[in-house]
């Protein structure tokens, strides 16, 4: 054994745990973000406990000569950790996805029948609903997008709304025609909603910002954001749904 190895091992370990301590203010901020879009039953504490091993995966694999930060690669692992522990609780119950669904197929309907994209109001009658028991099913639901229009964070940084669509396995020209079609959908999707909701998603999925900092650069409250939220995600999911019938289920 090399007289120096114990010391060489030692001073390794020193750097691995620097680099997770340096980077655990990121795990509570993502386990935050997660946990703001879940039911209350689901304990940040576990969140956070889950990211730390996110982290020290990260901090374990990770190769300097990458042509990635480690910061970067570090909240791919956190955000895939975090979210495979949600997979694996099934916090959403069938019963709160059927209600998504049904608010699905209203806009959907509404849409057809009005060809024009359908008001909160009009949403709510074709549900036989009262405004205030609509946007209290948005309420209920809030938190079912996680998966299906959730921003995804690939080791190079990328950020994309376009989680709705399968990675191709290969870049084939036809791949990328494909992918490119449906961003194409999306934006115009996007831009078809109502200024609120539109302005709702810009800031939540770009500009990252919470709920809450939501409601305060939008001057309304924090319950009203949700209700915009929800309802312009299922929107969304309903809009590709139609016009891009093999968009993949979550």
């Amino acid at each position: 054994m090399h007289p120096y190895s114990a010391d060489i091992d030692e001073s390794a370990e020193s750097r691995r745990e620097k680099l997770i301590l340096e980077h655990l203010p990121q795990v509570h901020l993502i386990a935050r973000r997660f946990h703001e879009k879940v039911p209350g039953s689901v304990c940040l504490d576990d969140l956070v406990s889950t990211g730390i091993m996110g982290l020290i995966s990260a901090v374990n694999n990770y190769d300097t000569r990458q042509n990635t930060k480690l910061k970067t690669y570090a909240e791919y692992k956190i955000r895939g950790a975090i979210l495979d522990s949600l997979r694996g609780m099934d916090w959403a119950s069938r019963h709160r996805r059927k209600k998504a669904k049904d608010i699905e197929a209203a806009i959907q309907k509404a849409q057809q029948k009005l060809q024009d994209v359908p008001t909160e109001e009009q949403i709510a009658q074709e549900m036989g609903m009262t405004l205030e028991e609509y946007r209290a099913r948005l309420v209920e639901i809030q938190g079912l997008d996680l998966e299906s229009l959730e921003v995804t964070t690939s080791p190079s940084g990328h950020q994309t709304l376009m989680s709705l669509v399968p990675d191709p396995e290969e870049n084939l020209p036809s791949n990328l025609l494909e992918r490119a079609e449906l961003e194409r959908l999306l934006a115009k999707s996007i831009e078809d909603m109502p200024e609120k909701e539109k302005t709702v998603l810009s800031l939540y999925f770009r500009e990252e910002l919470t709920l809450r900092e939501i409601a305060e650069v939008m001057g309304i409250h924090i319950s009203r954001v949700v209700e915009l939220k929800s309802n312009a995600i299922l929107r969304l999911r309903s809009r590709m749904k139609a016009q891009w019938p093999t968009t993949k289920e979550r």
